[in-house]
């Protein structure tokens, strides 16, 4: 072949033809080998498919099943009821069970866990407390007749009645202010 004959255009139909010719004489100019796109053995010209998928691929599809992390909300809910459930069970076996009877007083242990966890953080502790506090009692409450509550018994006779769930309500408030509102919302009952 001439130089003005390598110089000629070529007719497209004839491209592949002459890649295949100098692939068997310089096997550095070969086209990469294609990739097989239905699945079975390699043929002998072709590399074994991969055994990782491409790098896009890599990442984990997801899982429908595979249940959600768990929400900054529902991780502090979690918390919170790990925070009051001691609280909480003392005060339904109480009020709910024949541990006291009604007019009766509350054992020193359990009145000290009252007055810390949840007298304390009543709104109006200052105006249930006034001159002192002597003890703390369970009765039925004096409008509900079927319903036992606690009271607080003052120092001058005076006793009246308070809501634990008021105190624990504060109490997730101050402690939790970010969490409360939707916390309180979602466990508690409107009273």
């Amino acid at each position: 072949m001439t130089a003005a004959a390598l110089s000629l255009p070529l007719p497209r139909a004839a491209a592949p033809l002459i890649l295949l010719r100098a692939a068997r004489f310089a096997p550095w100019a070969a086209p990469a080998p294609r990739r097989r796109l239905l699945p079975g053995p390699p043929t002998a010209g072709e590399p074994p498919p991969s055994v990782l998928p491409p790098a896009s691929k890599l990442a984990d599809p997801p899982v429908l099943d595979a249940p959600e992390p768990p929400l900054p909300f529902r991780a502090a809910e979690a918390e919170i009821l790990r925070d009051i459930e001691p609280v909480v069970q003392l005060i339904k076996g109480i009020l709910h069970s024949d541990r006291y009877a009604d007019g009766e007083c509350l054992y020193p242990k359990d009145e000290d866990i009252v007055v810390e966890k949840l007298l304390a953080f009543h709104p109006r502790a200052q105006d249930k407390i006034g001159c002192g506090l002597d003890a703390i009692m369970v009765d039925r409450h004096p409008e509900f007749r079927k319903s036992r509550c606690l009271f607080v018994v003052r120092t001058d006779g005076v006793w009246i009645d308070f809501s634990y769930q008021k105190c624990l309500r504060a109490y997730i408030r101050e402690k939790y202010p970010s969490h409360a509102e939707r916390f309180i919302r979602e466990h508690f009952k409107r009273t």
